[in-house]
């Protein structure tokens, strides 16, 4: 096989081969290696292990470390996050991006209170039955808190382990998802899961890199397949690859006598939930929603943005009503731009808001 060439779409290794040597390896890798000084490492409380979790899915460690931090501070237990609104919860995310995290930790918090008596499940099974907690969240919380045997399949850890096994599946498919939890639990270790799990982790965030990967600091080199075939970044095999898209929109930044217009978003799509300068589609749609209005229009320079399936160019334009004219009114605002309020200054950088609109407002 070439180096260019893809695993087989079925060399999904159907029988799990339980190896000792690979959790031996990583457990000990993780005690001398393994990462110190992140405030969740080590952490066995289930509410602080709950968040990072969440806060590190598609998110960089470094930027979660500071969040993580400020949310302890407003949040520090589960109790005070489900009394908590939602927008206080958003207003705290800002930022950290895919917000729908933030709602379903806020709900997920209310569940435990309202069926748990504010304890976290202490077993896989029932956690990932909590919103917004996946089964691998799940096995996480479990493993690190109360010592259960459970496999942990993130982002990170599918990397590791499709390396490792030279796993072929494409895990677009569920058949090759299912088959790799399989051997993940197969090589999960009779002791000692909590450095195992982390070792997994560490691996996959500062040595089996998605590119150029550090084979040789790897603990699991001379096991692993993928290094051997001299390919380690053929791994993992998923074909479905969303096609990016582009888009291009107007942000009105609409103000009047010190208080600015902010509409909230609808439930679903993009920015969901979260306060935000109106977004007007093109010069057309501007014309018809501005009519009539007096007083200047600043064009600000634009602002690019990258969400994950497009990217996006959002071009502001402060217009600001004369003060001693009697400004729009509410209900002409909402028909015009959609549902919506004045607010201070004050009041709107408090709400949840999406960080480029945030930065925009805070720099004024």
């Amino acid at each position: 096989m070439s180096r260019t060439e893809r695993p087989a779409a079925g060399a999904t290794h159907a029988e799990p081969d339980p190896r000792p040597e690979v959790a031996a390896a990583v457990q000990r890798w993780q005690r001398r290696h393994g990462r110190r000084g992140l405030p969740w490492v080590g952490e066995r409380n289930p509410y602080r292990v709950w968040l990072s979790e969440v806060m590190l899915q598609q998110t960089q460690v470094a930027t979660v470390v500071g969040y993580y931090e400020r949310f302890l501070e407003r949040f520090p237990h589960v109790q005070a996050l489900a009394a908590a609104s939602e927008d206080e919860v958003l207003a705290l995310w800002s930022g950290l991006g895919y917000y729908s995290r933030a709602r379903h930790l806020h709900r997920c918090a209310q569940q435990v209170m309202a069926a748990h008596d504010g304890r976290f499940p202490p077993d896989s099974a029932a956690l990932a039955r909590l919103p917004g907690i996946g089964r691998s969240t799940a096995a996480a919380i479990a493993a690190f808190c109360f010592g259960e045997r459970a496999a942990i399949l993130d982002g990170n850890v599918k990397r590791v382990l499709t390396r490792l096994l030279g796993f072929g599946g494409d895990l677009a498919e569920a058949a090759a998802e299912r088959a790799l939890w399989a051997h993940a639990r197969a090589l999960l270790p009779a002791r000692g899961i909590e450095s195992y799990t982390q070792g997994l982790m560490d691996l996959g965030a500062t040595v089996c890199l998605a590119r150029q990967p550090q084979c040789a600091r790897c603990p699991l080199a001379t096991q692993c397949t993928a290094h051997q075939e001299g390919r380690p970044e053929a791994y993992p095999v998923k074909s479905r690859r969303t096609r990016r898209g582009a888009r291009d929109d107007i942000l009105l930044w609409l103000e009047h006598r010190g208080r600015w217009w902010l509409a909230r978003r609808p439930g679903t799509g993009v920015w969901a939930g979260l306060w935000c300068l109106p977004l007007v589609a093109d010069a057309a749609a501007l014309t018809r929603a501005t009519a009539g209005w007096p007083g200047t229009a600043q064009a600000l320079p634009e602002v690019r943005h990258a969400l994950t399936h497009f990217d996006w160019t959002l071009r502001p334009l402060h217009w600001r009503w004369p003060a001693r004219a009697r400004g729009p009114a509410e209900a002409e605002l909402v028909q015009r731009l959609g549902a919506g309020r004045w607010l201070r200054p004050d009041e709107a950088l408090a709400l949840g808001l999406p960080a480029p609109v945030r930065r925009l407002l805070e720099a004024a």
